[in-house]
């Protein structure tokens, strides 16, 4: 069974930085896309950014292109989400997720296949 594993959630300061990292355990990593969603209370989950599985592509939302970095170690079967310029509007749960259906960088929650228990981003002055 496919497990994710997210972790390095907390509070942080408007403008700082953050490094999520997303763990995945019970199957070949690299036959995965990954994706990276959050979801704010009373909000639905969003799209933050996914890459392919080699590693060769990333796609990110517009609210945090330019501010946030994914990345993907193969050899440790981790995901990273390096998130910088952090904004009040950046609270949110972060979820990452793995699609095994599809190569493309899909942005639609329901077409991930199995997800982490999320972890929790808090950005104040």
């Amino acid at each position: 069974q496919v497990q994710l594993v997210e972790s390095g959630g907390g509070s942080v300061q408007t403008g700082g930085s953050q490094r999520l990292s997303c763990a995945l355990s019970g199957g070949t990593f690299s036959r995965y896309v990954i994706g990276w969603f959050r979801q704010a209370p009373g909000k639905e989950r969003e799209f933050v950014a996914a890459v392919s599985r080699g590693a060769g592509n990333t796609a990110y939302s517009d609210s945090v292109k330019g501010r946030f970095t994914i990345s993907r170690d193969n050899t440790k079967n981790t995901v990273y989400l390096q998130m910088s310029s952090l904004k009040a509007e950046d609270t949110a749960v972060y979820f990452c997720a793995a699609d095994s259906d599809s190569s493309f960088l899909r942005r639609l929650p329901r077409l991930y296949d199995y997800w982490g228990q999320g972890t929790q981003v808090t950005v104040s002055s």
